[in-house]
Parts: structure tokens; sequence; C-alpha cells
């Protein structure tokens, strides 16, 4: 089944707290996990960022909400348990707790005014009945990331293909590449070779050199567009080379580039767009945020 979202775990979660002893917010992660009969794979899937996984992520939120409509409350750091408004809610016989019933609490609400998200109808809107505040924020860091991809890609297919070429091996430098951006300059061109656009070196020392193919094109790269490439690096007796293109490779040309000796990594245009960023190359930083928590171990020194 899917991962459920925080406003389903609610009450499932108000029911594992019910006889009123204090639980592990672990433990109701991993007890839920099985009510729910989550594979390991749902149970161990992360938000987009990494750091955390989506069922904990969900159930801590779950928590979140109900605390602050003083259903739940904390007894120590990452422990919990059911308050008399909580046991009073149960009594009701609830079919779903969520933020339509939560909104009945006037310390839900005033949560709610401090977060600027008035409601609807009384309910909170549909985003945030499937998304926790960070997989909002990351969902949203995703689009925005993913539009800024298509803007680079679509600026590189303007510039000229010598750009083009420029820019692939200042990224390969900024990934480790090579010695300087001087000596990766000088590669470009240098080689002679029709299927050669480049040439970099492996590590600072020179051990190894990697060839390097740049396509600034459209259509998609097919198979006799990497038997050209490797037949270049055959005839300069090199083992490694890189073909990168702003389009797409056929799965001809995919299947022939892992089927040969010579180790050739393809590089499409969405994969390339994506290390652009991540190695600040064509693009500035506009602003960062950062996300903070309480640090209870500071409040349990005093």
């Amino acid at each position: 089944m899917p991962i459920p979202d925080d406003q389903t775990i609610m009450l499932p979660l108000l029911r594992f707290a019910r006889y009123g002893a204090e639980h592990s917010l672990r433990d109701a992660i991993e007890t839920l996990a099985d009510n729910f009969n989550l594979s390991n794979v749902e149970r161990r899937a992360l938000l987009p960022s990494g750091q955390q996984e989506v069922f904990s992520n969900r159930v801590g939120w779950a928590r979140t909400y109900m605390k602050k409509a003083g259903l739940l409350c904390t007894t120590r750091r990452g422990f919990f348990q059911i308050t008399q408004r909580g046991q009073n809610a149960l009594l009701q016989n609830p079919e779903r707790i969520d933020g339509r019933f939560l909104e009945q609490y006037p310390e839900f609400q005033e949560f709610r005014a401090l977060r600027k998200q008035p409601a609807t109808n009384g309910n909170l809107d549909k985003e945030e009945q499937t998304q926790t505040p960070e997989e909002a924020l990351e969902h949203a860091y995703l689009n925005l990331r993913a539009n800024l991809a298509a803007d680079l890609l679509a600026q590189i297919k303007q510039s000229p293909p010598v750009f083009f070429e420029r820019l692939v091996v200042e990224l390969l430098v900024k990934m480790g590449y090579g010695g300087s951006r001087k000596d990766a300059g000088q590669a470009i061109g240098k080689s002679g070779d029709g299927g050669i656009d480049g040439i970099i070196k492996e590590d600072r020392l020179g051990l190894d050199i990697i060839y390097i193919q740049a396509k600034r094109w459209d259509n998609t790269v097919s198979r006799p567009e990497i038997q050209k490439f490797a037949g270049a690096l055959q005839g300069l007796r090199a083992r490694k080379g890189i073909f990168i293109t702003t389009s797409d490779f056929s799965r001809e040309a995919q299947e022939y580039a892992s089927n040969i000796d010579n180790k050739i990594v393809l590089i499409n245009g969405e994969q390339l767009a994506q290390m652009l960023i991540d190695h600040n190359t064509g693009v500035a930083t506009v602003t960062n945020y950062e996300i903070k928590r309480i640090d209870l171990d500071y409040f349990t020194e005093q």
C-alpha cells in the first residue's frame, strides 16, 4: 500500500497510546508500520533530501499536530503519552482524526493562526492533507530545481558549440578531474581527431587521460555516433571516454556503450543540467534557507 499521510496516521497513533503509558516515538513508528502492513522498502523510503524516512517524518508530524490540539503530550525527549483530552476524543469513536477534527480545539486553532494558514471550511487544505511541512518544502525545492534545469538546458542549446565544449570541461574540473582550468582549456580542440572534442586528466597527476565528446544536439544520439567515438578512442589507444549531449541517447546506443571493452560514460541533457546545478556551473545562488529545531539537549542541561 502507499505510505499513509500524516492525517491518516493520527487516529491509529492516538489509539496506540490509548492506555495512558509512556511510549517512545520509535516504538510508535515500528508498531504503526506493522499495522499499515508497510514493506521494508516503504519503511526505508526517504524524503527527497535523503535525511529522514518518509514514514517516520509523517508519524512525527501526526504527533505534533495532536500535541498542538492537546490530545498528546511530551513526557521527555522522544517520548509521549495520551492526555485526558485524547482519551475523551477516543470515547467519541471517531472514524478519522485529521485537521478538521482538530479544529474544534482552541489551541490547535491558535497554532494554525501562528502558521498563517487560515483554514477553509474548518479543514486543512488539500496539499497539507498529504504532505508534512518538510515534504512540502522539499517538493517545492525539487520543482524549482527542475525548472532551473530546463531553463539551463535551453540556454546551453542557444550557445555556440565551442562554448558548450568549454562548459563541459569546466564542469569536469569542478567535479575533481584534471589539474586546473587552464590545463583543461588547453585540451579543447587539441586532439586533432574528428571524434574527440577535448581531453582532461583523470586526476591532478595525469595518471590517465579521459577523452570527451560533447554534442549540443536536439536529436537523439544513435549507436553510430557512439561507435565513431569508440573508434576514435581505439585509434588513440585510450581506455576511457565521456560522451555528453544536450539531448538523449537511443536504447541501442546505451546498450552498445555498456557492452564494449572501452569504458564510455553517457551523460544526457537532463543529467548534465543536474550536474551543472550540483557543482555551481552556469548557475548562481539567489538565497538560502535554514531549517532549525529546538535543541533539547540545551534545555536538559539546565
